[in-house]
């Protein structure tokens, strides 16, 4: 193997070393997509540029040109060369670019045609070893990096320690071997840095897809929480108006009519509400809450009491306090047996008091989903029993 001399520095193996600084940067791999992102040509600027950072990297290919030029071996061979070069070129360009774009790679099964390219790329290399010598250790950078960011896990790691292996034999045991050992050690190096890199990409594309999860699971169990909280207080208040119903039926025609219109219109409004949470459009505002509630109160002959303004909570506060207030009915209706309900608006503050028999030692479904709503806006949440000498239960929430 013929050794080619760096013009700046006589008998250091430049090309080689050069190439191996630019993989070790990371530049050129780190356009490859991570795991899961298909790129896209008509959206994604990397995918229509990225090859450009290929294409400027590939002048330290200049060294093999060099000892084309110089080279003293049958002309047969450096016509061979030259082709090789020309095509490992065009190969490693088109891979890069085939690999942005969703051909495989860091987590993704490559595609037939990142296997082709990879073989293509070593045949090149190889036939160029007669021509240039030495200086064909050029090409093991790109290969290495290619393995590293277009193919699997396992070919990065076969990939860098046949590289090492192979330059490691060109030291010790080529005649005038020792003249590339800087080569060696950055061909290590690289491999170090492919290493971490990749690493580091695989770990960030993880974490990525596991915050995805948890925020799909997060989701579920908020619409879950709607939905709980919306159909649990219409259907206890179907519920009350059905068994009003009942007892007016007899006494009462005209009464139990409207009651019997009152619930088809709750359920209408129970249907509707599920469709658009689901689709998670759906914010009852305070106002609405409060009506909403009166109504339900006052068909269980409940008395509402209501002190303060709506507008004293901003409209973001407004929306959790409109859920809050929704779940606290609805626990008063069906476990309080209380006769009055009394709530406060005041500047970031909630207060929601009944004079019923007080609330149990456990949490159930509704106070945990009322303290969940009231951690997710950043207030404060407290329930306990309420200031009136008759008891009953408070639950207050302050910003």
């Amino acid at each position: 193997m013929t050794q080619h001399a760096n013009p700046e520095h006589p008998g250091s193996p430049g090309p080689t070393r050069d190439a191996a600084q630019f993989a070790a940067a990371g530049a050129a791999p780190a356009a490859w997509s991570a795991p899961g992102a298909r790129r896209t040509a008509g959206k994604d600027p990397w995918a229509r540029f990225g090859w450009l950072m290929t294409v400027i990297w590939l002048v330290f290919l200049v060294y093999p040109v060099i000892a084309l030029v110089r080279s003293e071996a049958p002309l047969v061979w450096v016509v061979v060369g030259w082709v090789a070069l020309v095509a490992f070129i065009v190969l490693y360009v088109t891979g890069f670019m085939h690999g942005m774009r969703g051909g495989g790679g860091l987590g993704r099964t490559p595609s037939t045609r990142q296997w082709v390219t990879f073989a293509a790329l070593i045949a090149c290399a190889l036939i160029s070893v007669p021509a240039e010598g030495g200086s064909a250790l050029s090409f093991l950078p790109f290969i290495m990096s290619f393995a590293s960011y277009g193919l699997t896990r396992v070919w990065h790691w076969i990939t860098t320690i046949a590289a090492v292996a192979i330059t490691a034999l060109c030291v010790f045991l080529l005649p005038g071997g020792l003249g590339y050992l800087s080569v060696l050690a950055i061909v290590g190096l690289l491999g170090i840095v492919n290493t971490v890199t990749t690493w580091l990409i695989l770990r960030s594309a993880e974490a990525e897809r596991l915050g995805l999860e948890l925020a799909t699971s997060e989701g579920r169990e908020a619409v879950a929480r709607d939905v709980h909280d919306l159909i649990g207080h219409s259907l206890t208040v179907v519920g009350l108006k059905a068994q009003l119903v009942r007892r007016l039926m007899d006494t009462d025609p005209e009464r139990a009519k409207a009651e019997l219109a009152d619930i088809e219109q709750l359920t209408a409004e129970a249907i509707a509400g599920v469709r658009s949470t689901v689709a998670g459009a759906r914010a009852t505002t305070l106002v609405e809450q409060l009506a909403s509630s009166r109504d339900a109160l006052r068909a269980a002959d409940i008395a509402l009491q209501v002190t303060g303004e709506p507008g004293a909570l901003s409209p973001v506060q407004a929306i959790t306090a409109s859920w809050i207030l929704r779940e606290a009915t609805t626990n008063t209706l069906r476990h309080s047996r209380a006769r009055t309900v009394r709530v406060q608006l005041a500047p970031g503050r909630l207060v929601f008091e009944d004079d019923g028999v007080g609330a149990g030692a456990a949490e159930g479904n509704g106070i945990r989903g009322m303290r969940e709503r009231a951690a997710a806006a950043g207030a404060g949440f407290v329930v306990g029993a309420s200031d009136d000498p008759a008891g009953g239960t408070r639950v207050e929430v302050t910003w």
